[in-house]
C-alpha cells in the first residue's frame, strides 16, 4: 500500500480524503513542528517510512 506524507501547502482535508480512501497517509500538521516542519524532516521522514511526499514545491533539475 502507498503511504502518503502531503507537505504543508496543500490542504488537510486531501490528507482526511486519502484516509478516508484507505491510504495510510501524514500531514505535516501531524507531525511535531507542523506546518514548520524542515524540508529535510520530511525527506528524512519519507524515507524512514517510506512515504511519498505530495507538495506544491517546484524543484529545479539541471
Amino acid at each position: 500500500m502507498i503511504k502518503f506524507l502531503i507537505d504543508a501547502q496543500l490542504p488537510k482535508k486531501l490528507a482526511i480524503f486519502l484516509e478516508k480512501s484507505g491510504y495510510d497517509t501524514l500531514h505535516t500538521l501531524d507531525l511535531p513542528n507542523q506546518n514548520f516542519t524542515k524540508d529535510s524532516q520530511i525527506n528524512r521522514i519519507s524515507i524512514e517510512e517510506k512515504r511519498v511526499v505530495v507538495s506544491k514545491d517546484l524543484v529545479d533539475r539541471v
